[in-house]
């Protein structure tokens, strides 16, 4: 067996606890890493391999990083979905005999990341635990340890709404039992999850529960909370209490319809921009930033909730001048849900409490302009916030302005506010002053103009003389210190002493000071729970303000909520769609629904004319209603939907392994067994995916179960013009359209939706549009027809008749060459007979014959 030596012995025992994390294990002034850690840390970091004695005659692999540098090679290992275990020295080595002790003080996991690159201003981190109670019951609870928010929710119809709740919080690590099940485990990474973690304990009897008295909320969280405790090895005063979540108080959005809705990210860049959030974001502060992305994420159902937010947009809209000054003293506000989750992990600085005093130093303004508002409403919040104002006096008075970024540095603390840090100070100022005095003093006595008083940590204070001025020296106070190339270093006496009290004030200054920091960081900590109820009602006023901005900017108009299931909408506009467009005009359209006849719309048109657009439009107005906002449109009238289902776009899922057609098929299933009267459903060209046949016949029984088993408010597009005769046997199933004309045999789309079916889809048109060949696209037009009049002989290649040769030459070479005379002369016929010819310019005429003549060189 081998034998290690003490050092590595003790490595191992250390790494024995943490078999799934990096060891960075601290060896005086770099984190070591060995073995087969060493191996995969060099290959990810890119960082030289070495290697070690250990007591074996095998070198023990090796490779470090300093530890002043270290935090960014432990973001880049987090970044990768890794555990990184710090390894820290727990002893004095100057008072411990034989190896020092070392333990790991924390384990950084992507899920509990507090500070660096890994963390987006705007976005949460979150860290989730999954329990399983029954095949289709789990228990579901969430926390950002940045910032102190834990949740937790009972998920009662399977573990698709969990792989939802993922998905939508774009959760970092998941904990789950030893035992869960490894399929589900599989379906989290599948899913995006970085990092699976796992934890048989389940804390109990914490106060952070709250109210919470269900056994399986309590085992969730429990079980969260105790990893959470077990890695971070600290009190984490910031965390707040457990706040129960029940889904079926918000509008319920799966996975799939999400996705196809580009709330948060596009489907294509998976970035944010072209995305409703992108659209929304005004906010001024990080922490609203993440509170928008939460509320475009979980729609209301409260009427009540919802009636008050757009009072509160409304009475922003109408204080134009006090609104603009609130967004200003928001933009000096810092992010106070982090700062706090610093102050109480204990790894905050004097930096950040000076942006925490910034930050509270704003809030009595803010209160001011809501006041002015003169609305009951506004005057409430401007009421409850709490300025904190003991904690902004508190850093006022004890911290330096222009403080260090290291806080065992000294330079943190203000004079005056502590007698013994001042005298320490004067001690250390006088004697620099002492010391600056004696240079002068030595070079008049000795007459050695050059001679100077220097220090540095190793040698301390000396009087450097250079060689050729060491003659002038004849006073036995001289003390030789340390000898360089050019010069003598001395001291004297009276130097030495002076040096003693210097020193030791610095020490004393530095060590005080650091603890000074401590009691004014330990005395914020009393007062996290005002701090963060304030930071959630900035939060929150950020984005109202933010919508009643974008509802200006953007013309938008309050909607009115209907006691039934009516909707109308009046020029309703995609606004993502339209702020991409920019100088462009967007053509708005009407919506009307309701349950009576137009419980159903069968949209027909051809592609490209926008019927996804016009989908997505109506999707976009429900979701900024429901969550508060106005919506773009001249008048909406808008009921409260308890579920949104869509089936948009066409995308294999890849990592399942699914084709587009079953993805098709399973996002419509989904629709077909959660939906309720209330919901409304957004299907996009059902059954595309297989044959002509088999999609109508899958499209029309869709329909048919809608309109007869669900009742929900739906808008269907497809291509099968065959379904708009479903308008006769379904009463409450109406047709539209999205017109299109043809002009001199071009398609112009005109994007407007009215009543009644589409008469063709124009799907050549489309073709030609995006410059296909002529001869395909002449090829296409003669296939149509023949299909149309049932002549299948021209489904026949080559077709006939073909081109006769005068001068025939070698038997095959002229079938190589022949082209399709009678195609060419019927497509050209065609295009000269649908020229307007008495309304063209004479360059009008040439630009068309030019044209033409380009294309018959091309076929």
């Amino acid at each position: 067996m081998a034998t290690y030596t003490p050092m590595i012995e003790q490595y191992l025992a250390v790494k024995a606890d943490y078999q799934d994390a990096f060891v960075f294990y601290r060896l005086g002034d770099f984190y070591e890493m060995f073995f087969d850690d060493a191996l995969k840390a060099s290959r990810e970091l890119e960082i030289t391999l070495t290697s070690r004695q250990g007591g074996t005659e095998n070198p023990i692999p090796m490779c470090g990083v300093p530890h002043h540098s270290a935090q960014g090679y432990i973001e880049t290992l987090v970044a990768r979905g890794f555990k990184v275990a710090i390894c820290e020295q727990v002893e004095d080595p100057k008072l411990t005999k034989g190896i020092v002790r070392r333990e790991v003080v924390q384990l950084i996991t992507p899920g509990t990341v507090m500070e660096g690159k890994s963390l987006f201003e705007k976005e949460n981190n979150y860290i989730a635990s999954i329990s399983q109670f029954s095949p289709q019951v789990f228990g579901f609870a969430y926390v950002d340890l940045s910032t102190g928010e834990q949740k937790v929710s009972i998920v009662a119809d399977g573990f698709h709404t969990v792989l939802n709740l993922i998905s939508m919080l774009g959760t970092k690590e998941v904990v789950v039992a030893v035992d869960f099940d490894e399929t589900l485990c599989k379906q989290c990474i599948d899913r995006g999850v970085l990092t699976m973690s796992l934890e048989n304990e389940v804390a109990a009897d914490s106060p952070l529960f709250g109210s919470l008295c269900d056994d399986q909320l309590l085992v969730t969280s429990g079980r969260l909370l105790s990893y959470v405790l077990r890695t971070q090895k600290r009190s984490l005063d910031h965390l707040q209490a457990v706040e129960m979540v029940e889904l079926q108080n918000f509008l319920q959005m799966d996975y799939f319809s999400k996705r196809n809705l580009e709330l948060t990210e596009t489907i294509r860049s998976k970035g944010k921009k072209g995305s409703l959030l992108w659209l929304l974001d005004e906010t001024q502060t990080a922490m609203g930033g993440r509170r928008l992305k939460e509320w475009v994420e979980h729609p209301l159902l409260s009427r009540d909730q919802i009636e008050k937010r757009h009072f509160l947009v409304e009475t922003f809209m109408n204080h134009f001048f006090e609104r603009e000054n609130i967004r200003d003293m928001l933009g000096g506000v810092y992010d106070l849900e982090r700062l706090v989750g610093r102050v109480a992990f204990g790894n905050c600085n004097a930096r950040d409490l000076l942006q925490l005093k910034k930050s509270l130093q704003a809030v009595p303004a803010i209160k001011g302009q809501l006041m002015e508002m003169t609305s009951d409403v506004t005057t409430s919040i401007a009421t409850e916030m709490d300025p904190c104002t003991p904690v902004s006096s508190l850093i006022e008075e004890a911290i330096n302005e222009n403080p260090p970024l290291s806080i065992r540095e000294g330079e943190v603390i203000k004079t005056g506010y502590n007698a013994d840090l001042d005298q320490y100070h004067s001690a250390s100022k006088n004697g620099k002053n002492w010391i600056a005095k004696l240079e002068q003093d030595e070079k008049e006595k000795t007459g050695i103009r050059t001679l100077k008083v220097g220090y540095n940590r190793i040698f301390g204070y000396y009087i450097e003389i250079t060689r050729t001025n060491i003659h002038l020296l004849n006073d036995d106070r001289y003390e030789r210190k340390q000898t360089l190339a050019n010069a003598e270093r001395y001291i004297t006496p009276e130097l030495k002493e002076m040096e003693v009290i210097i020193l030791e004030a610095e020490e004393k200054s530095v060590e005080l000071e650091y603890q000074l920091f401590i009691k004014v960081r330990d005395e914020i900590k009393r007062h996290i729970p005002a701090l963060q109820r304030l930071a959630k009602q900035i939060s929150e006023l950020d984005c109202i303000q933010c919508f009643a901005k974008v509802s200006e900017d953007r013309g938008f108009v309050r909607p009115e909520l209907s006691d039934d299931r009516e909707v109308v909408i009046k020029n309703g506009r995609h606004p993502v769609v339209e702020k991409m467009l920019k100088a462009q005009e967007y053509v708005p359209n009407d919506v009307e629904l309701n349950d009576r006849e137009r419980e159903i719309l069968l949209l027909t048109g051809p592609n490209m004319s926008g019927k996804s657009t016009y989908m997505r439009q109506v999707a976009h107005i429900v979701i900024l209603n429901q969550i508060g906002c106005f919506v773009p449109a001249e008048k909406a009238l808008l009921p409260i939907f308890d579920k949104v289902f869509t089936r948009i776009g066409a995308a294999d899922d890849l990592m399942s392994g699914q084709s587009t057609f079953m993805v098709e098929m399973i996002e419509a299933r989904n629709a077909m067994v959660h939906a309720t009267r209330h919901s409304l459903l957004l299907f996009d060209e059902i059954g595309r995916g297989t044959s002509t046949y088999d999609g109508m016949a899958l499209a029309q029984a869709i329909i048919e179960y809608i309109h007869a088993e669900i009742g929900a408010l739906t808008l269907f597009s497809t291509h099968y013009h065959e379904l708009t005769i479903l308008e006769k046997s379904l009463c409450r199933l109406q047709n539209v359209h999205v017109r299109a004309v043809e002009q001199h045999g071009k398609v112009v789309f005109l994007h407007k939706v009215v009543e009644g079916p589409s008469d063709r889809s124009y799907g050549i048109h489309v073709a030609e549009l995006a410059a296909m060949p002529p001869s395909l696209i002449v090829r296409a037009k003669l296939i149509l027809e023949g299909l149309e009049s049932s002549d299948t002989n021209v489904l026949l290649y080559p077709p006939e008749p073909v081109q006769l040769q005068l001068f025939p030459g070698e038997a095959g070479e002229s079938e190589l060459e022949m082209k399709p005379v009678a195609v060419v002369e019927d497509w050209l016929a065609k295009e000269i007979s649908e020229l307007a010819v008495l309304e063209m310019s004479p360059l009008d005429a040439l630009n068309t014959l030019y044209a033409l003549q380009a294309k018959l060189k091309n076929i």
